[in-house]
């Protein structure tokens, strides 16, 4: 193993972008991404790759689109209000079944919002965020070496069943600078022959293409598609259990709110109350059977989101509504402090809290 470097979370996913493969990066600078463009562009022209900063999100997206259709690692990084710029190309890489990686560092929102961490773009990353029947995959990195390992993570799984991942970090992963091992994980590889490299390398023509003005033709895209979305619900979700082995309260958290919620569980099991926690590491595909299986043994369940309760829905839904749900979160940019946390978890414990 190699030592560890001082890194920046974007630094550390932009060199890790590079590491697995990615020559091709398209994007635009909006805070607190903008360290993933600025690394790409100083790096991208010594290796040989491709680093250029578009006039728009939009026409970045779109840039995406064309490198990924002749089978490179291509990729773009924005924050929340470029993301719904980019959410129309988004919808078209899922549409022409395109690997692609995005990576999305948040900030507060609706609107303009502000520049400070969020986790409030979760309904837009899990539920499509274009239009269109689709998922992305979804990583949620809680550490700078996870921002590190998931560059690696997204862009396999990407390639593996040709659908575009997203990498939703919230703003504090982005800034934040920790140690880091730099090296490198598994690049896999798998076949391209879709990709339009022109017709000396393939026999006949290779056509990317979202279009249909069949209608039957296009429901067979889409239910094909959605087996494949099967295929990954069975094999590719990941997750993290935290002292839930006896939890009668299990904290459902991901990002830089597992990361203050595991102090939480620390002082609530020093004070007697039996608490763990279930991290979604893949936020889709969601962590359904683990969540469902905690739901026969756990009291109570207690979404923690830097949100007004995106994800809580699906924690009910995953528990099939078996036990209370409750939620607590903060919005605008402020992260939860630890005894806001406790507090919320000794309501539970005596029977003060209002359900979700």
């Amino acid at each position: 193993m190699s030592e560890k470097v001082l890194m920046k979370g974007n630094e550390a996913l932009a060199e890790a972008a590079i590491m697995a493969g990615c020559r091709h990066y398209f994007g635009y600078p909006i805070t607190p991404q903008t360290e993933v463009a600025a690394y790409m562009a100083k790096k991208m022209p010594k290796i040989g790759g491709t680093f250029l900063q578009a006039e728009s999100e939009v026409a970045a997206i779109n840039m995406v689109i064309g490198a990924a259709s002749s089978g490179v690692r291509a990729m773009t990084s924005s924050s929340s209000p470029g993301i719904s710029l980019k959410s129309e190309g988004i919808s078209y890489l899922a549409g022409c079944e395109l690997p692609a990686l995005i990576v999305n560092v948040q900030r507060g929102g609706p609107g303009l919002g502000g520049i400070q961490p969020s986790q409030s773009d979760y309904f837009q990353a899990t539920k499509g965020g274009g239009h269109g029947d689709y998922h992305l995959i979804v990583l949620a990195p809680a550490s700078v070496q996870e921002m590190f390992d998931m560059a690696f993570k997204g862009f396999n799984l990407a390639d593996k069943y040709r659908v575009p991942a997203m990498i939703l970090a919230d703003g504090t992963m982005g800034q934040m600078m920790e140690p880091v091992s730099l090296d490198a994980n598994a690049v896999e590889t798998y076949d391209k022959s879709w990709a339009t490299v022109g017709t000396g390398k393939h026999e006949g023509r290779n056509i990317i293409n979202s279009l249909s003005l069949s209608p039957k033709q296009l429901e067979d895209w889409n239910i094909d598609r959605y087996a494949r979305y099967k295929i990954i619900e069975e094999n590719e979700v990941m997750y993290e259990e935290y002292m839930t082995e006896d939890a009668e309260i299990v904290i459902v958290a991901f990002g830089i709110a597992a990361r203050v919620s595991k102090n939480a569980i620390k002082e609530a099991r020093r004070r007697g109350i039996k608490v763990g926690m279930l991290r979604p590491i893949t936020l889709w595909p969601f962590p359904k059977k683990a969540l469902n299986g905690l739901a026969d043994k756990a009291k109570a369940f207690l979404s923690v989101e830097l949100n007004m309760g995106q994800m809580a829905d699906d924690v009910k839904l995953a528990t099939n509504c078996k036990k209370p749900v409750y939620f607590y979160g903060r919005t605008g940019g402020v992260i939860m402090t630890p005894e806001e946390i406790l507090g919320e978890i000794e309501k539970i414990e005596k029977g003060e809290a209002e359900q979700w």
